[in-house]
C-alpha cells in the first residue's frame, strides 16, 4: 500500500444506516449530474465528494442532515465524469485490484476544477441568496479555491461564488490555496492525517489569522483522516467524530448562511 497515491484511510469506508431521500437531477446551467436535496429557494450548499464519490450512500445522507438542520437546498455533484470506484472492493480493501493512479490522474485538480468552478457559477445564477460549500478530503482543497480571493467583487467585497466554506480533512492541499481563501473557512481536522499534515494545520492556523478571515479550525483527537464521511462504528470514536463533524458543519453554515439570529 505504500505506492498509493492516496492514504489507505481515504479509501476505507462504512455505509451506515439510512436511505437518501434526495433525488437525482441537474443544475440549471450545469452539465453534472447531482443529487439534490431540501426545498430553500434561497439558501443552497454545494458539498464536493471525497475519493468514494458522489453515489456514495454517507455523502448523500450528509447532504439530507445538512439539507433539514441548515435548513438548505443541498447539491452533491458528479465531478469524476461518471465513474466510482468499486465500493466491494474498498470495503474490502482490495487495493491491489483498485486502479488508484489513474482514477486520481483522470480527475486531477487540473481538470475538475473547471467544472466545479462553473457549478458555483450556475449556483449564483440560480438566485440563491446565500451559498455554502462544504467539501471532504478530495472536496477540501476544492473548497480553498472557492473561497479565494480572485472571485471577491472589488466593490462589495462579496465573493463571485461562495459565502463560506467548510473543509473537512482535506487533501491534495498547497499553502498557496490556503493563503487566497478570503471568505469564512472552517477546518474540520483529525489528529491522524497523512493528507493534512500538521504542517498544513499549523499554516491554515496562522494564516487565517494573519489574513483577518473569520476562522474556526476544529481539533478531532484519536480519529483519523476520511473519519467524517466514513463513521465506522467499528473504530472507536469514529461514528462520534462523524455526528460532533456534521454538527459543526451545520452550526457554521447556519452563521454564515442565515445569521446569528438562527445559530
Amino acid at each position: 500500500m505504500a505506492d498509493l497515491p492516496v492514504p489507505p484511510c481515504c479509501l476505507k469506508a462504512f455505509q451506515w444506516d439510512g436511505t437518501p431521500t434526495g433525488t437525482e437531477g441537474y443544475l440549471p446551467g450545469s452539465p453534472n449530474k447531482t443529487y439534490i436535496t431540501g426545498t430553500n429557494p434561497n439558501v443552497a450548499v454545494f458539498v464536493i465528494h471525497d475519493l468514494l464519490a458522489w453515489t456514495f450512500p454517507n455523502i448523500r445522507l450528509l447532504a439530507d442532515h445538512y439539507a433539514r438542520e441548515i435548513d438548505a437546498t443541498v447539491y452533491v455533484p458528479d465531478f469524476f465524469g461518471g465513474e466510482t470506484l468499486p465500493i466491494d472492493l474498498v470495503l474490502a480493501a482490495r487495493w491491489a485490484e483498485l486502479d488508484l493512479h489513474g482514477f486520481i490522474g483522470r480527475n486531477s485538480r487540473e481538470i475538475r476544477e473547471p467544472e466545479i468552478i462553473g457549478f458555483a457559477r450556475a449556483l449564483r445564477a440560480a438566485n440563491y441568496d446565500k451559498v455554502g460549500a462544504i467539501g471532504f478530503c478530495y472536496g477540501g482543497w476544492a473548497v480553498h479555491r472557492l473561497g479565494a480571493r480572485e472571485f471577491l467583487d472589488p466593490d462589495t467585497g462579496k465573493s463571485s461564488l461562495v459565502d463560506c466554506v467548510t473543509a473537512g480533512h482535506p487533501s491534495l492541499l498547497t499553502k498557496k490555496d490556503i493563503d487566497e481563501v478570503a471568505v469564512p473557512v472552517q477546518i474540520l481536522a483529525p489528529e491522524i492525517d497523512a493528507a493534512y499534515t500538521d504542517e498544513f494545520k499549523l499554516h491554515s492556523f496562522v494564516t487565517m489569522q494573519k489574513n483577518g478571515v473569520p476562522f474556526n479550525y476544529v481539533h478531532f483527537p484519536k480519529v483519523e483522516h476520511a473519519c467524517f464521511v466514513r463513521g465506522d462504528l467499528n473504530i472507536k470514536g469514529e461514528r462520534e467524530a462523524l455526528v460532533r463533524g456534521k454538527n459543526e458543519a451545520v452550526s457554521w453554515a447556519r452563521l454564515w448562511l442565515h445569521g446569528p439570529e438562527k445559530n
